[in-house]
């Protein structure tokens, strides 16, 4: 079971590794002038990532019978939807405003975060 489980944690980090990425790259943009950031395609997979295999993750806890904090994976898992629905709904568009981009990379951020040092 303690393999499926790294399996999984390994999993989540290539999304968060998709989304934080996605945006680093795209924060370039903003520096340029008439140049704006968007969503690129990546963001999504990497937040549909993070989704599953964290829905994954607790199961596998769950049936491993540890202990988790359900407030943390309450907070985490609503954080996640922010950054999901944010990036769903904007997807298409070619230009993003800042204050979106920056809510994604902030609450990505945030998420991670909330995954260290949250005990």
């Amino acid at each position: 079971m303690d393999t499926l489980i790294n399996v999984f944690v390994g999993l989540h980090i290539i999304g968060i590794a998709a989304l934080l990425g996605g945006f680093l790259t795209q924060l370039k943009a903003m520096g340029r002038v008439g140049a704006a950031p968007r969503f690129v395609p990546g963001m999504l997979y990497g937040a549909c990532a993070m989704l599953v295999t964290g829905v994954a993750l607790v199961g596998l806890a769950h049936a491993d019978d540890r202990h988790l904090s359900s407030v943390k994976i309450g907070v985490k898992l609503a954080v996640l939807l922010v950054i999901l629905g944010l990036v769903y709904v904007r997807r298409d568009e070619e230009e993003v405003d800042a204050v979106s981009f920056g809510a994604v990379g902030g609450l990505t951020v945030v998420n991670i975060f909330i995954a260290v040092l949250w005990t």
